[in-house]
């Protein structure tokens, strides 16, 4: 059976964990997920996980930030002054809010307190700075031509 190499088409089922059991995502209950290796379209560390896995397979990886969604910045958190946001707005903590970085660039944060004067944004990847554990199953290998 062919292994999984740089440049393959795989489709995966998978199940991600934190350290703490919870599950932040899994596929099982929809279409396996399709990619190729090497195109840089999912996170690093789950697709040097793929590589060398044959059809059928399973196993469970455990991914570190560096090769996930990096560590956590503290220079992405700060704090935005009440009366900047829009008046339909009424921040409450967890909520995700969609704005615009200094370049333009969209970005989504969360807000993490909110107090009289002003609230408190997050913009790092909600998993940043975590290790994810991975069972992950492999329904097919398409070689590269």
């Amino acid at each position: 059976m062919a292994e999984a190499a740089h440049g393959d088409t795989v489709k995966v089922h998978y199940t991600g964990r934190l350290d703490d059991g919870t599950v932040f995502d899994s596929s099982e209950k929809r279409e396996p997920i399709e990619f190729t290796i090497g195109e840089g379209k999912i996170i690093a560390g789950f697709e040097e996980s793929v590589i060398g896995m044959t059809s059928g397979e399973s196993k469970k990886t455990t991914i570190p930030p560096e090769k996930a969604y990096g560590p956590r910045d503290p220079e992405l958190i700060g704090t935005v002054p009440l009366q900047e946001l829009p008046e339909t707005i009424e921040p409450r903590v967890g909520q995700e809010l969609a704005g615009k970085s200094p370049d333009g660039q969209r970005v989504v944060v969360t807000v993490t307190a909110v107090s009289e004067a002003d609230i408190t944004i997050d913009a790092n990847h909600p998993l940043a700075g975590k290790d994810l554990t991975f069972e992950i199953h492999v329904v097919e290998v398409r070689k590269a031509a």
